[in-house]
Parts: C-alpha cells; structure tokens; sequence
C-alpha cells in the first residue's frame, strides 16, 4: 500500500515473505512494517485506527528538536533516534529524528523525510531482514544508522583535506565559509551520536526490549560501531576547530603584513613630499634662481626614498 502526495510516497507497507520483501496493502495484517514520511493527520488517524499505535507517539517524531529516547506505553516501545542527512543546497550534514514504534503486531517507522537509513530494507538489499522479527529488525537499523555516520564522517574527513589543500594557496571566503559548515555538521553529528548510545545502552541496561540470545552480540557490535562514529566525530571536530583558529591567526598575520607594507610605503613617500613642499614655498629659497635646481630637487627626492627604502628593509619593514 502507498499513499502518494504529488510525487512523494508518504506511507508504505511491507511484509517479508520467503526472505522477501514486499509491498503490501493491508497495513493491519500482523507482522507489517509501516513506514511514514511526514504523515498527514489523515494516516496518522488511519493508522492509528487500523492497528490500535499510539498517537502522540507517531506525533512527537514529527518534532524536528525531539530528542533521542526510548519509553513505554500500553507494551507498545517507541524508540527515537537521530539519522543523519544531506543539505544538498549548502552540503552542510545535520540530523533528524527517526521514531521506531514496536507492537506486538507491527513495526512502524516515522520520518520527516526519506531518509538513507530505510533504503535498502526497503529494496531489500539487507540480508536476513524480517519484518516480523521485530527486535533484531530495529537492531539492523542501529547498526545500519552508526554504519551511515562512518561513510559521511569519511566524506567530512575528505572535503575538509580538499579545503585544507585550497586554503594553503589562497585564503578564499567561500573555502572558509565551507570548512565553517563542515564544522557545524560535526557538532550536529557529535551531539546525535551521544544521544544514541544514551538510547542503546539503556536498551542494554534496562532490558525495556525482549532481546534473544543471537540478538544480543547485534546489539554490541551496534554499541561499539556507534562509539567509534562518536570518537571520529570528536577527533574530526577538534582537527577542523584547530584549523578554524589557525587559519583565522594565518588571516590576521597577513592582515598585519599588508598593513606594515602600507605603512613603509607611506613612510617612504613622505620625504620627497616634504621636500617637494619647502621648495614649493613663496619664500627666498636655495637653488631658486638655479637653471638646475629642479633637476636637484628632484635627485634628493630620489636619495632619500632609496635611503628610506634601506633603512626600513634594515628594520626588517619589508
């Protein structure tokens, strides 16, 4: 079953069959996952009605700020994470929260927008994914999102070299406003990744979840993946915070070299200008009735720039 709005699909229904998955138009029948993208009131009130999940919980994931938890109610268990996306206007990365709604009949993923993380359960391309396992299918999901955040954390890492490189040759505004945005994208990540392991190392800790024996090494490698994400974040972030500083003093340096430039230059024009000035008087002056006397003028103008010129290059002006 799809729901279609324009052109965007806003609420599939899938079922696994023979290690199959596919799509189907009856989103009460037991073991189907319901995926929503931006849910209007309307199919939150048709699945709501249809298989008895909780409204508010549906709600709440449809708040850009809600943060990562997971809670109870009536043994329905909503777990909110953050997933990272592309800003393809500015490339900036940011995250969004993804709410998994588990029932005893149903798994129910809810979405601002598509987002990376669902795409290849919903092509089929992960292996071993059953829909109506619905523990280890929200542990894949984990795993699936810590494994996204390594990929873009490698695509950060690599953009952040190639304006490091641009920076060295010319310290252009746009390179520095794109190492900016990298910057802000790390705190996003950074920030989402803590949260996340708060949500799986309760999952651990409580036991909320019924998690069999051949699901609980899954959840590890979903804690230890999730924790190496963090520590590149970190890593990441602290190298493009120093580069921030560094290039910013690179900046004022040369902010201040350019104007020491300008400074000895006028340092310098100002002689021949002073002396220009005391022959240029409507006073009784030397060398005012001599035929040479310009041509005079003008070579002392000349000997004190040159001197100018080497006595500042001897105080290293220059």
């Amino acid at each position: 079953m799809v729901t279609e709005v324009g052109d965007s699909k806003m609420l599939t229904v899938y079922n696994t069959i023979d290690n199959k998955i596919i799509n189907t138009d009856k989103p009460e029948e037991k073991d189907t996952w319901i995926n929503m993208v931006n849910p209007t009131e309307e199919e939150i009130a048709f699945v709501t009605k249809a298989n008895g999940i909780e409204c508010d919980f549906i709600k709440d994931v449809l708040d850009d700020d809600e943060r990562p938890r997971i809670e109870t109610e009536n043994n329905q268990i909503l777990v909110i994470i953050n997933v990272p996306i592309i800003q393809n206007a500015t490339v900036i990365y940011e995250t969004i929260p993804l709410g998994i709604i588990l029932t005893e009949n149903h798994f129910v993923t809810v979405c601002l927008q598509e987002v990376d993380v669902l795409k290849d359960f919903a092509t089929g391309k992960v292996r071993g994914m059953e829909t109506s396992k619905k523990t280890r299918f929200l542990f894949q999901i984990l795993y699936k999102n810590a494994s996204l955040y390594l990929t873009l954390l490698r695509d950060i890492e690599k953009k952040t070299n190639e304006i490091e490189l641009a920076l060295h040759k010319s310290m252009k505004n746009k390179d520095l406003i794109r190492l900016l945005n990298l910057q802000k994208s790390l705190v996003y990540f950074t920030t989402s990744l803590k949260s996340n392991e708060q949500v799986m190392e309760k999952m651990l800790r409580t036991k909320v979840l019924e998690i069999y024996e051949e699901d609980q090494d899954l959840l590890e490698d979903v804690i230890i993946e999730n924790k190496q994400a963090l520590e590149m974040a970190e890593t990441y972030s602290n190298i493009s915070s120093s580069m921030m500083t560094s290039f910013s003093s690179i900046i004022s340096n040369n902010l201040n070299i350019v104007m020491k430039f300008l400074a000895s230059i006028t340092i310098i024009l100002a002689l021949p200008t002073m002396l220009a000035s005391f022959f240029g008087m409507n006073v009784k002056i030397p060398l005012a009735t001599s035929e040479n006397g310009f041509s005079i003028v003008v070579g002392m103008s000349v000997i004190l720039c040159f001197g100018g010129i080497i006595y500042l290059m001897k105080r290293d002006m220059f």
